[in-house]
């Protein structure tokens, strides 16, 4: 497994920070049909949603990966609010009513279901936040890449997580 450590200027758009911008160049230019379903600003993937609405979808995260097929992508880019606050304040600024479940580990793990769902066995996940779980072991995912984006001063870290995903449907995908 690679792990680095590479600071840089903070930037509320994830992917115009320089270390994490030069790690999708490697994994998700010419390397296939991608999906975010968090995009905000500036994501790689070819099928976009946001509640921002400047985007091609516009819906809450789960209710847009139910929508697609299993096994659809090739890749999956998973870039959420990092806290609990972050969550209610983007539901709140797009309109949706903020309930416990929006601001629980249920709707994490939802999401994270969702995700390994709709990912082809030998697809790859890519995950931000300010933690290093990503999809998982349990999900079916091996982690090979791990990126800490310190940002200096009392600002968290960016962690990023590449996986693989290895089973689909509690069957071994062969690498």
């Amino acid at each position: 497994m690679i792990i680095n450590r590479v600071w840089s200027m903070p930037n509320k758009w994830t992917f115009k920070i320089t270390p994490i911008k030069e790690l999708l160049s490697r994994y998700t230019i010419d390397n296939g049909y991608w999906c975010d379903p968090f995009a905000g600003e500036n994501s790689p993937a070819q099928v976009k949603n946001d509640l921002s609405g400047k985007v091609e979808f516009s819906m809450d995260a789960i209710d847009f990966l139910k929508t697609r097929k299993d096994n659809e992508f090739d890749g999956i880019l998973i870039d959420p609010p990092y806290s609990l606050r972050q969550v209610s304040e983007h539901y709140k600024k797009a309109g949706i009513k903020v309930t416990g479940w929006h601001t629980s580990a249920g709707w994490t793990a939802h999401i994270k279901n969702e995700a390994a769902r709709i990912l082809k066995p030998g697809g790859i996940a890519i995950c931000f936040g300010w933690n290093s779980m990503g999809l998982g072991k349990t999900r079916g995912f091996k982690m090979s890449e791990i990126l800490l984006v310190p940002h200096g001063g009392s600002k968290y870290d960016t962690i990023v997580t590449v996986e693989t995903k290895l089973f689909n449907k509690n069957k071994l995908f062969k690498e």
